[in-house]
């Protein structure tokens, strides 16, 4: 009988995990890029009391068995990489990834990590970054005397300006955007940012448009994916999941107590 103690603990611990990323999910909904978690489980380790196929008779195996189950653990925290809405801005810096890829930014540190966040900033030097001031990779540096009105960048991924006094624009730069074998193994580091790690494989580089890469999007940026209703479901399964297992254990020591009073 402790034993279902025990087990709906683990229950209720699991279920908070679910509540955490739930919250952490609607607490991210405007966020630029951000891709939903998803907590998947496995149940534990299972007590074999009598294995299936034991001999019954002298001509007889048990069908069955008996196997005793200790609960429930949390296995990973998946990342949806699924598409968000696109919100059209207006902003000159703005660029979205409509498909698969990721935009490259250099650290202070001199490593790379990946965003889906493409509400890009030009800073002093003229430099296109991100909200924190990382640059973008490969570097994308407007000239002198630039129109910031006129900078233009197309579904390929060409970055072109003008310059004041002048009619033709130039081009200044081509994007690439990065896939990898394994995107839901890249490790989130917080900043709309990702890292990658041996699970997500090493980045490959494209043009945006071409083998499968996904498009850019001028004056937009790619909002979150999570489903607020989805997420208010989600969030009422593991309310009630929780309240099982509490039941679970109210029961068990309601059983206990009548144990514990058979002699007085």
């Amino acid at each position: 009988m402790v034993r279902s103690l025990w087990t709906a603990a683990t229950g209720m611990n699991g279920q908070q995990s679910n509540i955490d990323a739930i919250s952490n999910n609607l607490s991210n909904v405007n966020t630029t890029g951000f891709k939903q978690q998803r907590v998947e489980f496995e149940d534990l380790l299972y007590q074999n009391v009598k294995l299936a196929g034991t001999p019954a008779t002298e001509d007889t195996v048990t069908p069955v068995g008996i196997q005793q189950g200790s609960g429930v653990k949390v296995a990973a925290t998946q990342r949806i990489f699924s598409q968000g809405s696109l919100q059209n801005t207006g902003v000159d810096t703005d660029i979205a990834v409509v498909g698969d890829g990721f935009f490259r930014v250099q650290q202070y540190d001199g490593s790379f990590a990946y965003t889906r966040d493409g509400s890009f900033k030009v800073d002093m030097n003229g430099q296109l970054v991100n909200s924190n001031g990382l640059r973008v990779m490969p570097e994308v540096v407007l000239p002198d005397g630039y129109d910031i009105h006129s900078l233009t960048v197309t579904d390929d991924g060409r970055v072109s300006v003008k310059i004041f006094g002048q009619n033709d624009p130039i081009d200044v730069a081509q994007l690439e955007i990065y896939r990898f074998p394994n995107n839901a193994g890249l490790e989130a580091a917080g900043d709309n940012l990702y890292k990658v790690t041996n699970a997500s494989g090493e980045a490959v580089a494209g043009r945006p448009g071409y083998d499968g890469f996904g498009v850019t999007k001028h004056k937009f940026v790619e909002m979150s994916n999570v489903s607020v209703v989805n997420e208010m479901v989600q969030m009422i399964v593991a309310q009630r999941a929780y309240e099982f297992n509490s039941k679970a254990i109210q029961t068990t020591d309601s059983m206990l107590s009548t144990a514990v009073n058979l002699k007085r």
